[in-house]
């Protein structure tokens, strides 16, 4: 009985995918990077998305039917990893906090990538004035450090400490003025670029409003590199909310479980030995960045058309030299 097989078409464009294309064109110890990268980043989606059912309790749960839960308890049976000096139970913290960091990576990359694409679409293509200001604004928001721009924006927005909503709202709009510009110059150098190609001239000369032209010809083109810079943000974003949160201008922790917050509360935890409050957010962090770091990093190695040449022709050699040891 033969085996039901996806359409041509269906194949084509699933391997088209950023992350799929990439992984089919990785090779030896660049693939291991990209594969290492995309299991923690999975765990850190599902424990983001499976926190309510995965964690024993409530991120902010103290008690239960059996009285209240000890402080600063060691790890054992009931509370794995140990509870914390307020008597949160410290797994169930850390899983939950995966999902307030992704609620808030998604958020201020979403809004920056859309406020940035739309405004460096407009500004390498009609130029003139409306460039130059962007250019300036673009610059000067570049210059500031990003946790110093996002901690007075924070104050700004939720004077530091505010609830789920308003707290990931706060970090991330306070992320998103950090990330704009990033986008804003990449799309912008890319339209410059095209619109000087001939299938902009020629539908510039058959009647085509700039809007079509933007939106319908450019956009598509100048933003090929974005799924690259969207993973690389991310960690930027997820290192941003954990400082915001660690100088005590992250979201409050009866709202929200939040690991800059956790472990800014188990450094005096740390100089009496307690060691579990502070090792699990920390590892959490580190783990997650790395992971998001080797998925970026790999893709932007592989977007370099040497590496790319590289692969293929090594891909060729293999072929090759298994028609001849099969021939022989």
């Amino acid at each position: 009985m033969s085996t039901p097989t996806l359409p041509t078409s269906n194949k084509s464009w699933i391997n088209r995918l950023p992350v799929i294309s990439h992984l089919k064109m990785s090779s030896g110890l660049q693939r291991g990077m990209l594969i290492a990268g995309l299991v923690l980043s999975g765990v850190f989606l599902i424990a983001a998305i499976f926190a309510p059912l995965i964690a024993p309790f409530d991120f902010a749960q103290s008690s239960d039917a059996s009285g209240d839960f000890p402080r600063q308890a060691a790890p054992d049976a009931k509370f794995i990893w140990g509870t914390t000096a307020t008597g949160y139970d410290v797994f169930s913290r850390t899983l939950f906090g995966a999902q307030t960091a992704i609620w808030v990576i998604l958020a201020a990359v979403v809004m920056s990538l859309f406020l940035g694409v739309l405004l460096g679409l407009i500004s390498g293509y009609l130029g003139g004035w409306f460039d130059r200001i962007m250019v300036v604004l673009a610059d000067a928001i570049y210059a500031f450090p990003s946790l110093l721009l996002a901690i007075v924006m924070s104050i700004v927005i939720s004077q530091g400490q505010s609830s789920l909503f308003g707290g990931v709202m706060a970090a991330a709009i306070s992320i998103t003025v950090v990330f704009i510009p990033q986008y804003f110059r990449v799309v912008r150098a890319e339209v410059m670029r095209l619109k000087a190609e001939p299938f902009v001239e020629s539908a510039q000369v058959i009647g085509a409003s700039p809007w079509r032209v933007m939106f319908a010809h450019l956009l598509r083109n100048a933003t090929r590199t974005l799924p690259l810079i969207f993973t690389l943000n991310a960690t930027e974003a997820l290192l941003t909310l954990a400082g915001l949160g660690f100088l005590g201008f992250g979201i409050e922790p009866t709202s929200a479980s939040e690991w800059g917050y956790d472990l800014n509360r188990a450094m005096s935890d740390a100089t009496s030995g307690i060691w579990w409050t502070g090792l699990f957010p920390g590892l959490a962090i580190v783990l997650t960045v790395m992971g998001l770091t080797l998925v970026g990093e790999s893709m932007n190695d592989l977007n370099d058309p040497r590496l790319r040449r590289f692969s293929r022709k090594k891909a060729k050699r293999i072929t090759q030299s298994g028609k001849v040891g099969a021939s022989q």
